[in-house]
């Protein structure tokens, strides 16, 4: 398949399976054009929640429209990473044509799009799509149709076999104890149901509305299902990076030893970049930038040790020394995804205590937290600015960098909020920032 039209040039497409394997074709034609084309600076941008390599690409084509223009004599190239991924139909990208409006909480059905991408997600799984499908749409009110949703749900995104998928699925790890399947797995479906329910209610309700009529468990279970494919991408992510990304920028290393990387990640994107880290080759410095927007991962993942655990760290600690540059992480108090939803996804997969309400959201998200929503924790010498401050201010040559994105990175309604609303020169002013593109 042709590279697509691009806004920037010279670009090349880069495909990975589901174990990280690069298309071989692809991975060959880039080694060889960075020399050919002379390219100095070379930025590699992985996609988030998206299973449409049209859509991942006109992220790309609109993302980095702005970089000749800021950059005129830089020598710059670009890379698109396709791994297979993919998003709910209702969750809107701003300024995509197909995207689907925001608003009032919908009756939880698989629309036409959503169904297909389940489908190209988990090849060879049609039946259980069909049964999980038919459920949302019949909206049984017995609590055992429930627990047969989520036995259904947790077959659809199991790892079948043993192999690389499954030693990815943890952003921190304890010393000596072994990853567990998430607690909504294994738990009761229709508590976890319950739960997403009354979290979705209260991200639509108004204060005025707030605590009036009961929550549908139907519309958590489709949250249920939301969060479980988001778990097994999460997982996904981290085999591609490593085994996929890592390597293939340390072939590149070999090849053209002067061309300076800079890796940037949207959502799962970025936890796909970040674990490209753990998979470069010993002494590999050419990775000059990571920039990681609305990063879907623990905040503690760089982490020597946990604040709450000091048996634990984070399964990307001391990462983040392999960048010969800094690693900056912008995050916005109105991503929505990653402050609510994220944080009760993650401590279902990991703590046993219930959550009475939203009103200790606060209270869930300092410990199971998100990259994109409140930046890297618990990592020494992390420094914090503003977008403005950043984009005014020379970065630091190395560390952690948190930046507050919340002026721009603001729009969307429930249940993402902003987390997709990146589409932004700022940013892309950032990215060349970081990476003293110039």
């Amino acid at each position: 398949m042709a590279d697509p039209a691009m806004s920037v040039t010279p670009y090349w497409e880069l495909t990975f399976d589901t174990d990280g394997d690069p298309a071989g074709r692809q991975r060959d034609r880039l080694l060889a054009g960075v020399t050919e084309h002379k390219v100095r600076d070379l930025i590699v941008f992985a996609h988030g929640w998206n299973n449409d390599r049209s859509g991942a690409t006109r992220l790309y084509d609109r993302f980095l429209a702005p970089v000749p223009r800021l950059a005129p004599a830089a020598r710059v190239g670009y890379v698109g990473v396709l791994w297979p991924a993919m998003r709910f139909s209702d969750e809107p990208i701003p300024d995509f044509p197909r995207a689907v409006a925001a608003g009032s909480l919908r009756r939880p059905v698989l629309d036409k799009d959503t169904r297909h991408a389940l489908l190209e997600s988990f090849p060879g799984r049609a039946i259980l799509v069909d049964q999980i499908a038919r459920l949302l749409e019949q909206q049984p009110p017995e609590e055992a149709e429930l627990e047969e949703f989520g036995r259904l749900v947790r077959l659809l995104v199991e790892v079948v076999a043993p192999g690389p998928q499954a030693l990815f699925a943890a952003d921190t790890v304890a010393e000596g104890v072994p990853q567990s399947e998430p607690e909504m797995f294994t738990g009761s479906s229709a508590a976890a149901c319950e739960e997403f329910a009354r979290a979705l209610a209260g991200l639509e309700a108004s204060d005025a509305q707030r605590g009036f009529g009961l929550p549908n468990p139907w519309e958590g279970a489709h949250e249920l299902l939301r969060q479980a494919t988001y778990y097994a991408m999460k997982r996904r992510a981290g085999t591609v990076g490593e085994r996929g990304l890592g390597r293939v920028v340390g072939q590149l290393a070999e090849a053209a030893p002067g061309v300076r990387v800079h890796l940037v990640g949207h959502s799962f994107g970025a936890r796909l970049v970040s674990f490209a880290l753990r998979g470069l080759p010993e002494g590999v410095r050419t990775v000059k930038s990571v920039t990681l927007l609305q990063g879907a991962f623990s905040h503690y993942a760089f982490a020597a040790r946990l604040p709450h655990d000091a048996r634990a760290g984070g399964v990307l600690q001391g990462q983040q020394n392999r960048v010969d540059g800094p690693l900056v992480c912008c995050h916005s108090r109105h991503d929505s995804a990653l402050g609510t939803m994220y944080p009760l996804a993650s401590r279902m997969a990991g703590d046993s205590r219930s959550v009475a309400g939203l009103g200790i959201m606060r209270a869930l998200g300092a410990k199971w937290g998100a990259m994109g929503y409140g930046g890297v924790r618990a990592v020494p010498g992390t420094r914090a600015y503003t977008l403005a401050e950043a984009l005014r201010a020379k970065l630091p040559a190395s560390g952690c960098v948190n930046v507050d994105a919340a002026a721009v990175v603001r729009r969307g309604g429930p249940p993402a909020g902003a987390h997709s609303d990146i589409l932004h020169e700022e940013l892309a002013r950032l990215v060349l920032a970081a990476g003293r593109i110039r």
